[in-house]
């Protein structure tokens, strides 16, 4: 989920901004072009991993550009059983607008149990089963993320 400073800053954690701009058809949602933008802060600590992820989103064509810039965090949890597999948990929201959330019982929340295959260090592969304790949720989910790491420079001797 993040990536950690380079070594000779010194930081207690790591840090990686992720970015997201997505259009969906509107027969699929009436808000087709929408901007995420999600920090990630994390930490190793032994064989567990903590990361918080405070993502913003943001609709720039449909109905919901007049509702402004929506918070949606995400937490996980995980502990490394071998070096290749690490499981735990993951929790992801939609809180709804700043300033004017929405009630509990419109929120958007999802608790998943998920593994993580440490396969190469170019590829991320998770996967997990969630539930969705809130009405505004679905109640039973399924995910899988098989993503490919680029780095765009050129290591140097401590990377």
């Amino acid at each position: 989920m993040g990536r950690r400073p380079h070594p000779s800053w010194h930081w207690p954690v790591g840090v990686s901004l992720s970015t997201e701009i997505g259009y969906q058809r509107a027969v699929y949602s009436p808000d087709t072009w929408t901007w995420e933008i999600r920090p990630i802060v994390d930490k190793t600590l032994g064989r567990w991993y903590l990361a918080f992820n405070p993502a913003l989103e943001r609709t720039w064509h449909g109905p919901g550009v007049a509702q402004g810039i929506g918070f949606s965090p995400g937490v996980k949890v995980g502990y490394d059983f071998t070096r290749k597999i690490n499981a735990g948990v993951e929790y992801y929201a939609d809180y709804g607008r700043f300033g004017a959330f929405d009630t509990l019982h419109d929120q958007q929340q999802q608790i998943f149990a998920v593994t993580d295959l440490n396969v190469s260090p170019k590829w991320e592969i998770n996967f997990g089963v969630g539930i969705g304790p809130t009405a505004g949720t679905d109640h039973l989910i399924v995910k899988g993320i098989i993503g490919r790491r680029f780095s765009w420079h050129k290591p140097s001797p401590v990377d």
